[in-house]
Formats: C-alpha cells, sequence, structure tokens
C-alpha cells in the first residue's frame, strides 16, 4: 500500500485571479500528523478546500490517494471549523454519528443494529460512549468535539481532516483533545491534518508542519520550519522564534496576510 496520500507539486492556488499561495510542494504520508499553521487569511482553509475537492488549484499538481480530489471522498473524513449547533439541537449524538455512517453507503441495505454499533464503536474509540444518549445542546465545547471526531472516524478513513477543533478550548481541554487525537493517528494509522492557530499544545505529537504565510508555503518537522531563519524567508521580514523553559514556542513580528473570501459551505464538503 503507498505511503504518500498527499502529494502537491508547484501548487498554486486563488480565487478569481487573486492567489492566495503559489508554487507550493508537500506530502503527507499514511499516518503522519500535520499541522496547519500560520496567520488568519493566509490559506489553510483553502488548503482543505483543494483536499476535499471543492477547489480547483489555478496551476500545479495535486494528487489525493493517487488521483486528482474528489467532492465527497469516503476516504477522508472531515470536520469544519463551525457547526450549526444551538441550545435547541436536540439530536442524539449516537444518532448524529450513526447518520454519519450510513450516508458514507448509499445503496447498501444496513440494518439499523449494525449502523447503530458502528456508531458506538466510534464514540468508544474516542472516549465518548458515556454521551452516546446525549444531546448536542448539552454538551460542553470539549465534549462536542469528542462527538464531532467520532462522526468523522465512524466511515473507518485513510485521511482526517480537523479544522481548528483547539478554538474555544481552554488549555486542559485543548491538551486532552490533542492526546485523543494523537493516539487515533498512532492507533489507526489514519494521516492527519489538524487546522491550529497555535502550536504549543501540538509540538510534541507533530510529524510535519505545512506553515502557510505571506503566499508561500514551507514544510518539513517542526524542529526544520519553526526557526527564526526559515520564517524570516517565509514572511519576507525579521522574525523571532524563542523557546521558554517549558519547551513552548514564541513567534515575534508576525504580519497577517490578506484576508480570504467567504468559504463554502462546509456542510457540502460532506456531500
Amino acid at each position: 500500500m503507498p505511503s504518500e496520500i498527499v502529494m502537491a507539486r508547484d501548487l498554486t492556488v486563488g480565487y478569481k485571479g487573486r492567489q492566495v499561495w503559489r508554487s507550493a510542494n508537500f506530502s503527507v504520508n499514511r499516518g503522519e500528523f500535520v499541522a496547519v499553521i500560520g496567520p488568519n487569511g493566509a490559506g489553510k482553509t483553502t488548503m482543505f478546500r483543494m483536499l476535499l475537492g471543492l477547489q480547483q488549484p489555478l496551476s500545479g499538481t495535486l494528487r489525493v490517494f493517487g488521483a486528482q480530489p474528489r467532492r465527497g471522498n469516503p476516504k477522508i473524513g472531515y470536520v469544519p471549523q463551525r457547526h450549526v449547533i444551538d441550545n435547541e439541537t436536540n439530536i442524539e449524538c449516537i444518532e448524529l454519528v450513526r447518520l454519519a455512517y450510513s450516508g458514507h453507503r448509499w445503496g447498501l441495505s444496513l440494518s439499523a443494529r449494525e449502523e447503530k454499533r458502528a456508531a458506538m464503536d466510534a464514540l468508544e474509540a474516542v472516549g465518548a460512549a458515556e454521551l452516546a444518549d446525549k444531546s448536542l445542546a448539552s454538551l460542553s465545547g470539549g465534549e462536542l468535539q469528542r462527538v464531532f471526531l467520532a462522526e468523522a472516524l465512524v466511515s473507518d478513513p485513510e485521511m482526517l481532516l480537523l479544522d481548528e477543533p483547539l478554538s474555544n478550548l481552554d488549555i486542559r481541554r485543548a491538551k486532552e483533545l490533542v492526546e485523543l487525537i494523537g493516539s487515533v493517528v498512532r492507533s489507526r494509522n489514519v494521516a492527519t491534518l489538524l487546522v491550529a492557530h497555535d502550536i504549543n499544545p501540538l509540538i510534541q505529537f507533530l510529524d510535519k508542519v505545512i506553515y502557510i504565510a505571506n503566499g508561500k508555503v514551507a514544510t518539513g518537522t517542526p524542529e526544520r520550519v519553526l526557526t527564526s531563519k526559515n520564517l524570516t524567508a517565509l514572511y519576507g521580514t525579521h522574525v523571532e522564534v524563542l523557546h521558554d523553559s517549558l519547551g513552548h514556542i514564541l513567534i515575534h513580528s508576525v504580519h497577517g496576510g490578506p484576508e480570504e473570501p467567504p468559504e463554502e459551505d462546509e456542510h457540502a464538503a460532506r456531500h
């Protein structure tokens, strides 16, 4: 089985004639945990749109599982940045996960027992079995992220795309979720790309970083990418990368890139 799941060569992407980033070369292998980081508007979510087949490159080559990206690829589990969840969302967690399982198997006759068993297995895999009968509206932010992760895992994907799952979580909950995701990556050998603003909760678990800034993309191990020399070259202005006594990384003199246009409804990624 080929180890390379994503391959990008000289990839340039943009919207309506405006480049977002250009001449990018990167790859993701089976079982790698990869952080996608950079300032707001740099093009992190744009990368996910490309991998999901929602947007075509302006130039260059992109292959996912050896072929052009396509919408609704069942080999990809996706957790979008935003879910429409409010105080009136009374669907039970197990039902949400069950629907994701059956939705990837159109045309097959599945018993309710099989669907429920698959949903419970996914919830158990993320330590959320006790949430099965609870409504989404009753959950905390950390609990919701576990359920959404179960929803993405229920179809047994080979790649996970997680768009800012740590946002709105406190430090302890973010650490717990990252540890869980790291465990899933290793136990299931599933390639995982996670968009984040803060690299620190992730750093000890990562195999690779894809850093997007100033219309350019740098990739490699955290030790290779997150240096003053490399980020200065990426931004085109002096950047200091500092390390504190706890091993946390602090990046100074960083300027955000251009804003991205509004995103397509993330629910389209499921179809």
